[in-house]
C-alpha cells in the first residue's frame, strides 16, 4: 500500500508537472497569436492611413490646378513619399508572411513597435494634411465668391 501510495504521488507529481508545461505553451501560443493579430492590424491602420494620404493629396492637387495663383505643390514628390510607405509596408508584409510563423516573441514585438512608429509619424502628416485641405477649400470658396462678384 505505501508503495502504490509513493507510485500514485509520483504520477500525480508528472501529471502536474505536464499540466504546467502545457499551460505555459498554452500561454505562449496565445501571446503569439495576439501579436500576430496586432502586427497585422497596425499594418492594416498604416495601409490605410498611405491610401488616405494618397487621396487627400491627388484632391489637394486637383483643387490646386485649378487656381493658377496658388502655388504648385510638389505633388510628384509626395507621391513618392506615399508609394516608397507602401512599398516598405509591402516589404513589412511579406516578412509576416514569411518570418512571422517562425519569428521569435522579441521579434514580433520589435515588428508590431515599428510599426506603431511608422503610424504614430503618419498621424500628424495626416491631420496637417487635413488642415491644408480645409484651408484650401476655404481660400478656393473665396476665390469664386470674388469671381462671382466683380
Amino acid at each position: 500500500m505505501d508503495i502504490s501510495l509513493t507510485i500514485g504521488l509520483a504520477i500525480l507529481i508528472v501529471l502536474l508537472g505536464v499540466a504546467m508545461v502545457g499551460a505555459l505553451l498554452l500561454r505562449r501560443m496565445n501571446q503569439r497569436t495576439a501579436s500576430l493579430k496586432r502586427l497585422l492590424e497596425l499594418a492594416d491602420r498604416v495601409e490605410a492611413d498611405l491610401k488616405s494620404c494618397r487621396a487627400k493629396l491627388k484632391q489637394a492637387h486637383a483643387v490646386m490646378s485649378l487656381n493658377p495663383d496658388l502655388p504648385a505643390a510638389s505633388e510628384q514628390e509626395a507621391a513618392h513619399a506615399v508609394d516608397a510607405g507602401l512599398r516598405a509596408l509591402l516589404q513589412q508584409r511579406i516578412w509576416i508572411r514569411d518570418r512571422a510563423p517562425t519569428a521569435s516573441q522579441r521579434e514580433l514585438d520589435a515588428a508590431a513597435h515599428d510599426m506603431r512608429q511608422a503610424q504614430d509619424r503618419l498621424r500628424p502628416l495626416l491631420e496637417a494634411l487635413e488642415e491644408a485641405q480645409d484651408d484650401l477649400d476655404a481660400a478656393m470658396r473665396e476665390h469664386i465668391r470674388q469671381d462671382s462678384h466683380p
